[in-house]
């Protein structure tokens, strides 16, 4: 288990106007809703391993966005993120295991005040430098979470039967990082 060779050991910061942290949620047993956050701040600290390696990430719960105003003003209320008194959730990675372009990432997930081990399977895309000189590295991840275990458990029921928003909540991560110094 080794991190890639074109992956140099120092500080990587997520450039967010590059990266998108996406999720869908079904709705109404149908379809499924899909949205994003638009406000994030990540680092990687690499060292010389995967054991000496690191990742913090901090989202802003009010970039909530799915498109629909009057969706977003929910979510973003108590009744699901209640951003005025949870600004933010973090994941902070414990252990990174894998080779080549495969990894797992685990970590700890907090979303409104509650925290829960997270596995990430995730997907080294490469390094390059851009025109302007910064080194850059990619990463798609992906994992799946339980919304009731993070205490996002707002329902409503479907007179079919059934309820309005799926406990399973598919978050997707396309990750821009730029080397530092």
């Amino acid at each position: 288990m080794t991190l890639p060779q074109e992956l140099t050991s120092g500080t990587w910061t997520l450039d967010m106007a590059h990266s998108e942290i996406g999720f869908s949620v079904r709705h109404a047993g149908i379809s499924k809703v899909r949205g994003r956050f638009t406000e994030a701040q990540a680092e990687a600290r690499v060292g010389e391993s995967l054991a000496d390696s690191s990742v913090h990430a901090t989202v802003s719960t009010a970039s909530f966005d799915s498109g629909d105003a009057n969706r977003d003003g929910h979510v973003r209320g108590a009744d699901f993120f209640d951003v005025e008194h949870f600004p933010e959730m973090a994941f902070r990675g414990t252990q990174i295991e894998g080779d080549g372009e495969e990894y797992t990432l685990t970590g700890d997930l907090t979303i409104k005040g509650v925290t829960r081990p997270v596995e990430l399977e995730v997907e080294f895309t490469g390094v390059a430098v851009d025109p302007f000189g910064a080194t850059r590295a990619g990463f798609s991840a992906e994992t799946e979470i339980s919304r009731k275990e993070f205490g996002l458990t707002w329902n409503a029921a479907l007179k079919a039967g059934g309820v309005l928003v799926s406990d399973k909540v598919k978050i997707n991560l396309e990750a821009a990082l730029v080397k530092q110094g």
